[in-house]
């Protein structure tokens, strides 16, 4: 079978228990029979339909000339010297790489997911966004990338973050079902409060996201205090402004009842100051939220530099000084570029060369 038939044909790993038990009805099939391929492909996860073993051998055959099950190869593992971090290169079956970080805590083993290919978000300090968008993975190839780390490891992941390489809610649809499929206790049965959602601020779907009242973390890359600085880093200010997040954000809580955490990024001059630390306070004044002070980890195509240890203890301070929770982000794996983006953007360069 040419490779290119293999792509045209339908990933029945994106279908949600339903679509399963519909599509069996139609094709002349028992309803039940949807839930147990939907059984071995998220709580087994099976590779191929050969392996359903409690499907007639006809049926297997009849489903794998016309549908696939996605099946991400890992390209390459790298493991962190300093840390028991691992992070991913997939090879997706139309060629394309993306990236995935598997990270060891005491609460247990959290995943960072990509949920596009690239990214159009275009933030300055971020490797992900620098060749732009290629294409939105789909809602298989999302849920692979657990999938396969958990095979590869051996392990059972307990944490999702949707903040690898892209936009997750510029991928709206099929990051829902992610969630829904990822969440099934047919599936993986990982709980929403174990799961958390990374944006830049895509305002009408975080509204979206807020009426769907699935109870997962969303997380907001804010970076900045006021509009016009914000700018200058990220793009998607110019479309929504850091009040219309904010308000935004508020609806969510008021719907979800889950805490917003506000991710900063500490760029030494740019955005570390006490007096930053005191506009963010205020910004966030009255919220359920909680605020994640990462450093930054430069990259070479902007000549930022991380902010040292003292002013990030200080920024710290000063926030919870006035009332606003706040904790530093633990970096993982930077021998090994497990930052977002990085490690695609240093194997597609090197493809160049």
């Amino acid at each position: 079978m040419d490779w290119r038939d293999f792509l045209n044909k339908i990933d029945l790993k994106s279908f949600n228990l339903e679509e399963l038990k519909k599509l069996m009805v139609e094709i002349g099939e028992k309803s039940f029979r949807g839930q147990q391929i939907f059984n071995w492909i998220h709580q087994k996860n099976v590779e191929s339909f050969q392996d359903i073993t409690v499907l007639s051998k006809e049926l297997r055959d009849k489903l794998e000339n016309k549908y696939k099950i996605t099946n991400l190869k890992i390209f390459k593992r790298f493991d962190s010297k300093i840390d028991n971090t691992k992070k991913y290169l997939f090879l997706l079956e139309d060629g394309n790489i993306i990236e995935s970080v598997m990270m060891e805590y005491k609460h247990g083993v959290s995943v960072c997911l990509s949920t596009q290919v690239g990214c159009k978000m275009g933030c300055t300090f971020c490797a992900s966004t620098k060749d732009g968008l290629i294409r939105n993975l789909t809602t298989g190839e999302i849920l692979d990338q657990v999938y396969k780390i958990q095979k590869d490891l051996n392990i059972k992941v307990s944490n999702i973050v949707l903040m690898g390489s892209g936009e997750p809610l510029d991928n709206y649809e099929n990051v829902l079902k992610f969630l829904r499929i990822i969440n099934h206790k047919h599936g993986q049965n990982i709980g929403y409060r174990h799961i958390t959602l990374s944006t830049c601020g895509i305002v009408p779907n975080i509204y979206k996201l807020a009426d769907e009242k699935l109870p997962i973390t969303l997380s907001i890359s804010l970076h900045a205090t006021n509009d016009n600085e914000r700018k200058k880093v990220m793009p998607i200010t110019y479309k929504y402004s850091i009040s219309e997040v904010i308000k935004a954000c508020k609806y969510y809580i008021e719907k979800v009842n889950r805490r917003v955490t506000f991710e900063y990024t500490l760029i030494k001059g740019v955005n570390d100051t006490k007096e930053n630390a005191k506009k963010l306070a205020n910004l966030l004044k009255g919220m359920l939220c909680h605020v994640n002070l990462i450093p930054l980890n430069p990259i070479k195509e902007v000549d930022y530099r991380s902010s040292n240890k003292k002013s990030v203890k200080n920024f710290k301070r000063e926030l919870e000084n006035r009332g606003i929770k706040a904790t530093i982000r633990r970096e993982m794996g930077r021998d090994i570029n497990a930052a977002c983006g990085q490690l695609r953007r240093k194997y597609m360069e090197s493809k160049k060369d």
